[in-house]
């Protein structure tokens, strides 16, 4: 389908020009914005996003960032939490009046707490999450290509600007997002919790657990797929872990308590039990799998009604 470009004469600055920072502006780019800057304290990275055209400016210092910050139209967060936070406090005054900021922080009550009160009535900050990403790191790993068809969270608060989610709905769906959901912040951390930091924890701990180097001589798919994400962003990770603390741990209560269930019934030879309890997870996957699908396509129904 053709991408309506809803960017055309808006200024865009990304913050934080990593894998996801990166990826964005790439995905960006093609909804024709007049200009896009970056603002990141690692110069050799803004250096190879201007050679390679995903970016027209970028910017590693306090003034810099004062300077392009005034021009924007679109502000993208893409910093950790505490990162984010201490930016909001340093530069609240340096926002284009009338612009509409977002992020990508993997927890949102962080936010709430610190940066909604000190947030000025003349800008809109719209909190959201896309659910992709990749075990690379870095802008030398971003593709735009890891956005296609993956789900994004809006967490829309009161004060927001309905026409501004609205856009930023169009904008999310020209980067190839194919379903949006809106949630609360306590929604959200606590969703997130379990689909993203659980299976993080999960990914490390059974690496963790085996200190045997030559496993990949004995691996197949299952092993390949539960291990990817344990490739990982250390430090941002352990900060979101910790950030989220509370949402995480009822998570990983559930799951050992799952586990124990599935051990009792090993233990027991209980081979009835296990084909029921399995047969039981089948059918909760396949609906979500038809779901999936079935959000999918009416996406796409609505984006062939509104060409029409």
């Amino acid at each position: 389908m053709e991408i309506e470009p809803v960017l055309q004469n808006k200024s865009v600055v990304i913050i934080g020009l990593g894998l996801m920072g990166g990826a964005l502006a790439m995905a960006l780019r093609k909804e024709r914005p007049d200009w896009i800057g970056a603002i990141d304290t690692d110069s050799e990275v803004l250096e190879a996003a201007l050679d390679r055209g995903v970016i027209d400016q970028g910017e590693n210092d306090a003034e810099g960032a004062a300077r392009i910050l005034a021009q924007a139209d679109f502000v993208y967060f893409c910093l950790y939490p505490r990162t984010a936070v201490n930016f909001f406090k340093t530069h609240m005054g340096d926002f284009k009046p009338g612009a509409v900021i977002t992020d990508i922080t993997g927890v949102k009550q962080i936010l709430v707490d610190e940066v909604l009160p000190i947030l000025r009535d003349d800008v809109d900050f719209i909190m959201g999450h896309p659910m992709a990403g990749s075990e690379k790191e870095g802008f030398g790993g971003a593709d735009e290509r890891i956005f296609l068809g993956h789900n994004y969270i809006l967490v829309p608060m009161s004060q927001n600007d309905p026409d501004h989610i609205e856009w930023l709905e169009r904008v999310i769906y020209n980067m190839g997002f194919t379903n949006i959901v809106e949630t609360t912040p306590e929604g959200h951390d606590k969703k997130i919790g379990f689909t993203s930091q659980l299976c993080h924890v999960i990914a490390c701990a059974l690496i963790d657990c085996k200190e045997e180097r030559h496993l990949s001589d004995f691996e197949g798919g299952s092993f390949m797929d539960l291990t990817r994400i344990a490739m990982i962003n250390a430090p941002m990770w352990a900060e979101l872990f910790v950030s989220n603390r509370e949402a995480l741990l009822s998570q990983i209560d559930d799951f050992e308590n799952s586990m124990k269930t599935l051990r009792g019934m090993i233990e027991n030879s209980d081979e009835n039990g296990l084909e029921d309890l399995m047969f039981s997870v089948r059918k909760k996957r396949v609906t979500m799998e038809i779901d999936r699908k079935n959000r999918t396509l009416a996406i796409e129904n609505q984006f062939k009604h509104n060409e029409s």
